[in-house]
């Protein structure tokens, strides 16, 4: 996708905050991830700190993950309780306090997992569904000056971010997850970690009239996953990933990335999309869907709530403005059923905006959300910036 293409319409502002706010957590950010490499050994900072943004290390950092393969970096299993906490410490940093909530609540949801498959090994390991298996890593030398970044991923959680010369200038792409997507509480509550990031949106497309429901439905069947995948960049024309694409590495024993493979085919095939099916569904610069234009004064305050659900993921202030205008060019698409329990998938796509969601598999019982800024994701625009200024 062209970064002009897809700001097509009124760029999202700025909140008047947002310089203050982006050198605050800059700051925090950075004492933050000190704390934490200064506390462990020439072999784990080995593995937790690689070279700056765009240098070696760029093809490195560009690379993540939400299946549970290797994402790369030091992961939680390998450090010391209090190595953990500073971990945690730097990754709450660049989080909101219900975003970091929910990438707890995710990685924790691995213990649920393993109940819900009998528990056991699996992936070539000795635990299948491993909430130790979080890795993080930094990208250059914390501090005021210069470009530096990090990222925190593991399974259903993926967090990018991108610091130029003392200020935060990237939060995408930004993956939350959950499987289960519902799980039961004690005295009949439900866990639901991206329950909103669902219920808001189909709140939204059940109010829509006929005629713009069948604009904003672009199939009445849903993908098996998000169409964007893991792609550093997406592109037009992008069709779905399968789910042994979405992986780091094949397995070392070759029957055990076969059956993963299998496993594969048959989620796609459950999908029931054909070539066409996939044509439809492929990603575009043009937003495909429903304009936010077309929405009454109420539609469009809903899908200014959906909107929160991703942009409300990490702190106040750091996060895109879309007032009147760039509301009007959001889009949204909708795939599958608007009835609750059946698979369905969406996508809202604007100036600097591709958010997808699906809950398709285990039964409708496994969701997928990112937020992404198709032409400045891992902060391309702004390193690119900064790299002709003081290195061209």
């Amino acid at each position: 996708m062209s970064t002009d293409a897809t700001t097509a319409g009124t760029a999202p502002s700025r909140d008047p905050r947002h310089d203050t706010v982006a050198r605050e957590v800059a700051e925090r950010m950075a004492d933050a991830a000190h704390d934490w490499l200064d506390v462990l050994d020439d072999v784990r900072r080995g593995i937790a700190q690689l070279g700056a943004p765009g240098t070696d290390a760029e093809v490195e950092r560009l690379r993540w993950f939400y299946t549970p393969t290797d994402h790369g970096g030091l992961t939680m299993h390998a450090q010391s309780p209090a190595q953990q906490d500073r971990a945690l410490k730097l990754v709450a940093s660049g989080l909101s306090t219900p975003g970091f909530v929910t990438v707890a609540t995710v990685m924790g949801l691995e213990n649920v997992l393993s109940h819900t498959e009998g528990f056991g090994p699996g992936f070539a390991r000795e635990r299948k569904r491993d909430p130790g298996l979080y890795y993080l890593r930094v990208f250059g030398e914390p501090g005021a000056t210069g470009a530096w970044g990090y990222r925190f991923g593991g399974h259903h959680v993926s967090v990018n971010v991108l610091v130029v010369d003392g200020a935060v200038r990237s939060t995408t792409p930004l993956f939350l997850g959950a499987d289960p997507a519902t799980s039961p509480l004690l005295g009949g509550a439900t866990l639901r970690p991206v329950g909103q990031v669902e219920d808001l949106a189909r709140e939204l497309v059940r109010s829509l009239d006929a005629e713009a429901a069948a604009r904003a439905l672009l199939l009445d069947r849903a993908p098996s996953d998000i169409i964007g995948g893991n792609r550093s960049r997406v592109g037009d024309g992008d069709e779905l990933l399968r789910l042994a694409e979405v992986w780091r590495a094949p397995f070392p024993e070759p029957s055990e990335w076969a059956a993963l493979v299998r496993f594969s085919d048959a989620i796609e095939d459950g999908s029931g999309l054909d070539a066409a099916d996939h044509r439809t569904m492929a990603l575009t610069s043009a937003p495909k869907g429903l304009p936010g234009d077309a929405l009454d004064a109420g539609q469009r305050e809903m899908l200014r709530a959906v909107l929160a659900t991703y942009l409300g993921r990490v702190p106040d202030g750091l996060a895109p403005v879309y007032d009147d205008a760039a509301l009007d060019a959001v889009h949204v698409a909708w795939a599958g059923s608007f009835e609750p329990g059946e698979p369905h998938y969406y996508r809202l796509q604007g100036p600097k905006l591709l958010v997808e969601y699906d809950n398709t598999q285990r039964g409708v019982n496994h969701a997928h959300s990112v937020w992404r800024d198709p032409g400045g994701d891992f902060g391309a625009d702004e390193l690119a910036a900064h790299i002709a200024a003081h290195h061209g």
